[in-house]
């Protein structure tokens, strides 16, 4: 799904213009960005949490050299989905692929 399927699904199901639609999107992922720009945690609920964590500098090794480096310290961004979103993706699922969580 990209952000004009979005667009198209606002405008389709709430009758809002395309422009109007295209605006309410953009202010939800610049609010959603700024947001966690400043490392705040977002909780959509019936969805889930973002969240930025800091992950400290680490050694790592260049797998074709086995050369030893650094890995600098950074930022990432978390994706926690909420138990109702888990249930959701697991209820519509293919039969095989629940035949295969038991083995």
């Amino acid at each position: 799904m990209t952000k004009a399927d979005l667009v198209e699904g606002i405008h389709a199901k709430v009758g809002l213009s395309k422009k109007e639609s295209a605006d309410i999107v953009e202010l939800v992922f610049d609010t959603m960005k700024e947001t966690l720009e400043r490392c705040e945690k977002i909780k959509i609920s019936g969805f889930g949490n973002f969240e930025v964590r800091e992950k400290r500098s680490r050694v790592g090794r260049n797998p074709q050299t086995g050369e030893v480096i650094e890995i600098s310290a950074r930022r990432v961004l978390t994706f926690k989905p909420s138990q109702v979103l888990k249930n959701a993706l697991n209820e519509g699922g293919a039969p095989e692929a629940a035949g295969l969580a038991g083995a």
